[in-house]
């Protein structure tokens, strides 16, 4: 059985390295007429190989930077704030469409990519079964997230998806046994509080504070889409969390977008909904969402490997602020102050789970 690193994942041994310390006294041992002599490889003060000295030095040199994982989860959400705001100017093109051109233009990018690093297009016999879970089911979170930004605004979608999580932290305590601290669960509630006072549900605050000017079935069906959305990613992370380092990245998302356009396509011939761009400016949009999204997909991905599923989960709600001001800024939508005070929540949650594993990281 191969070393377990301390983000789960399986670590490659280097070559000609003992897997084990349970070797037979003397069969990796020099003679004793060499005793005195250490080899090339042995420290003069302890006569073993590696020195723990040195050994203690090369691990620090490979620790890696606190915090790197929750930076490459904001850098994401960046990234898939501005795919989702070129989603809301597309209104022509069905949600489906929009997630078959966007896995068309990522594979474009991926394969490039998969043939420069030889990963192969397949993956680890052990890993495959993941792979195509994380595929089916990452490719649906995206189309449903996509029909919640058409059938809802575009802080309100972005804000109900955020309730991922809370059954992200669960599903990675049950599936991959994480510990549930009550820091956890406070982060979560603020996340939650924040959630519900920034969409303000009809049934809690009455039909005048709900300030929607969509019709109500539009408007719950956008609502439930975005509700399935949050079940199926934080499932997709817990996935790729449970791959870890095993699998390359580029391979994981390559698995994404060939099951996400197969998807789309069988989607697209039952509703019948296929039709082309009418404008140049909505296809250049369509090419900015594949390539937003691809640069989202890979820093996501990237910040799960070496980062928690929940911690990474919460830090993503930064989502939600980049949306209110991407709103503000493009649709002139000035937000109130329940929505004020929801962004503060999430902002809260998000800063406070980065302070504790900033802080946890220095011990």
């Amino acid at each position: 059985m191969r070393p377990v690193d301390s983000d789960g994942a399986a670590e490659v041994p280097e070559p000609g390295l003992p897997l084990t310390d349970d070797a037979p006294q003397g069969a990796s041992e020099e003679p004793a007429a060499a005793a005195g002599t250490p080899g090339p490889c042995r420290c003069w003060v302890c006569g073993n190989s590696p020195c723990g000295s040195g050994a203690s030095q090369e691990a620090k040199k490979k620790a890696r930077c606190p915090g790197l994982g929750l930076f490459y989860t904001l850098l994401s959400a960046f990234l898939f704030s501005v795919g989702s705001l070129f989603v809301k100017k597309v209104q022509d093109v069905h949600a489906v469409e929009i997630s078959a051109f966007r896995c068309v233009f990522q594979m474009l990018v991926v394969i490039p990519c998969l043939i420069y690093r030889k990963s192969g297009f397949i993956g680890p016999k052990g890993q495959r079964i993941f792979l195509l879970l994380r595929g089916v089911l990452g490719s649906t979170a995206m189309i449903l997230l996509y029909y919640a930004f058409q059938a809802t605004s575009l802080a309100d979608a972005t804000v109900i998806t955020f309730s991922s999580p809370v059954f992200t932290s669960i599903f990675a305590w049950i599936f991959l046994k994480e510990k549930y601290s009550p820091w956890d669960a406070l982060f979560t509630a603020f996340t939650i509080t924040g959630v519900i006072l920034i969409v303000r549900p009809p049934f809690l605050f009455g039909a005048s504070a709900a300030g929607t000017d969509e019709s109500y079935s539009v408007h719950l069906k956008g609502t439930f889409a975005a509700v399935a959305h949050a079940v199926f990613a934080a499932v997709t992370m817990v996935i790729i969390r449970k791959m870890g380092k095993s699998v390359d990245y580029f391979l994981s998302i390559w698995y994404y977008v060939v099951l996400g356009l197969l998807e789309s396509v069988i989607v697209l011939f039952i509703i019948g909904e296929w039709s082309l761009p009418y404008c140049g400016l909505d296809r250049l949009f369509l090419i900015l969402i594949g390539l937003f999204g691809l640069g989202g997909q890979v820093f996501l991905t990237k910040a799960l490997q070496i980062e928690k599923a929940g911690p990474v989960a919460i830090m993503r709600t930064m989502d939600v602020v980049f949306a209110f001001i991407f709103q503000i800024i493009f649709f002139n939508d000035m937000p109130t102050w329940w929505t004020v005070g929801g962004a503060l929540c999430v902002v809260a949650s998000s800063t406070g789970a980065a302070i504790r594993k900033w802080c946890q990281s220095s011990k």
